[in-house]
């Protein structure tokens, strides 16, 4: 199955609570932090919550 790369590229100061929340949710708690994720609905849902914080790739 296909899993997706996602890093934090922004600071999460400023940011409404429900983005903050799902970004710590993710795994992510700085600038520059990487997680690999299950390509599934729901972490595709979460990573769209905070698109403009983060940048994905597709990841064999």
């Amino acid at each position: 199955m296909a899993q997706l790369k996602v890093q934090q590229k922004k600071s999460t100061i400023g940011c409404k609570a429900n983005q903050r929340e799902t970004m710590r949710s993710l795994g992510l708690k700085r600038i520059g932090d990487v997680v690999v994720k299950e390509d599934r609905p729901e972490i595709r849902g979460m990573v769209q919550t905070v698109r403009h914080l983060v940048t994905v790739e597709e990841v064999d």
